[in-house]
């Protein structure tokens, strides 16, 4: 026991060391500067010290489309942040935030700046120790380094933002999971549009809580009517998994799973948790035989800035790599074998070049 408390004091602060400044206020646009579009449906509250929003819950859904500069010489897989004054030439930067009145302004706003209809709209959940800025920069990224031709979606449910407050955040997945499936349920009601989501870390757990509850609630339409779902470094327990992958019934195809074993958060999630394993590390896709989904290992990547944490986003050798599979993300779910170990052959799966 005291060893694991000795372990953590030592890797907390290295958590706290990532953490970033927050942007207050916007940032006039420049002339060689690339501009993505997002669009935002939060929990969270009104924010403080200029921020939009903050980490405090909201019981309302607040949308916005948010405009976001992206810096001249943004590398691939890289989100250029700011240590003291955002210079929009050096630094990703936000631009302006419109507020959309209710989920039937947002669809309408979807619709009108989609420039290829028939592209899935991308629906981002993000993790643990995330703000609203950092998820929003991170969605701009992915947009802008994966080429997509549609503005993408972020559900953003009230992390503290803070690398202290995994127990805050847990909680507060519990408490956003009605709305996100009220949101996947409005998204996909008509018909008309199609959806991929993709989570990541402990966001995975609230998607997978929240087509548990749309299941339960008799809505299974409303989940197997998604394009893909896709786990990114999931923080959840693996037998919790299986429970939740049950109670669903039919999965969504392709359902995928992103690992990496040099994910180094994920084994502090580990101890946090009383040193379980978790999902974004198992070691085999043998262990989740019997269900519908697909493992993609990323171990052979670099990790990249962020421990290991979002090496399919931030590695510019898997974003090339995810690029080259029908756009990155739209994944077939004949392409693969169950397990992928990318880089050598193994008995486990084939060599993907």
């Amino acid at each position: 026991m005291v060893s694991r408390f000795l372990f953590l004091c030592l890797l907390l602060p290295l958590l706290t060391a990532c953490t970033r400044p927050q942007a207050t206020g916007f940032v006039a646009p420049i002339p060689e500067a690339s501009r993505e579009t997002i669009f935002i449906a939060t929990l969270r509250s009104e924010g403080q010290r200029g921020q939009m929003f903050g980490e405090k819950r909201s019981t309302t859904m607040s949308y916005a489309e948010v405009d976001i500069s992206i810096p001249p010489n943004h590398r691939i897989g890289r989100i250029e942040r700011s240590r003291g004054q955002i210079d929009a030439r050096r630094h990703f930067a936000p631009l302006g935030a419109t507020p959309l009145s209710n989920s039937a302004a947002l669809r309408a706003r979807l619709t009108s700046l989609s420039k290829a209809p028939d592209e899935p709209l991308l629906l981002f959940v993000h993790g643990y120790n995330n703000t609203l800025e950092d998820a929003a920069f991170r969605l701009a990224q992915i947009q802008h380094d994966f080429e997509l031709k549609t503005p993408a979606l972020l559900f953003s449910w009230p992390s503290a933002g803070d690398p202290l407050g995994y127990a805050y955040d847990r909680d507060s997945v519990l408490f956003a999971r009605a709305d996100l499936a009220r949101l996947l349920q409005d998204l996909t009601r008509t018909g008309q549009r199609r959806v991929i989501v993709l989570a990541h870390s402990m966001g995975s757990y609230l998607v997978m809580e929240a087509l548990r509850q749309l299941a339960l609630q008799g809505h299974s339409q409303s989940i197997t009517s998604l394009e893909a779902v896709v786990l990114m470094s999931p923080d959840i327990d693996p037998d919790v998994f299986r429970k939740q992958a049950g109670e669903i019934g039919t999965l969504p195809q392709p359902f995928v799973i992103m690992t990496t074993q040099k994910d180094r958060v994920l084994n502090v999630a580990s101890l946090l948790t009383g040193r379980k394993e978790r999902l974004g590390r198992i070691q085999s896709a043998e262990e989740l035989d019997g269900l519908a989904v697909m493992v993609l290992d990323f171990s052979l990547f670099e990790t990249g800035e962020n421990m290991g944490h979002m090496v399919p986003v931030s590695s510019p050798a898997a974003i090339r790599f995810l690029r080259r599979l029908t756009g990155g993300l739209g994944l077939a779910a004949d392409e693969f074998s169950r397990y992928v170990l990318l880089g050598e052959r193994r008995h486990t799966g084939r060599l993907l070049q």
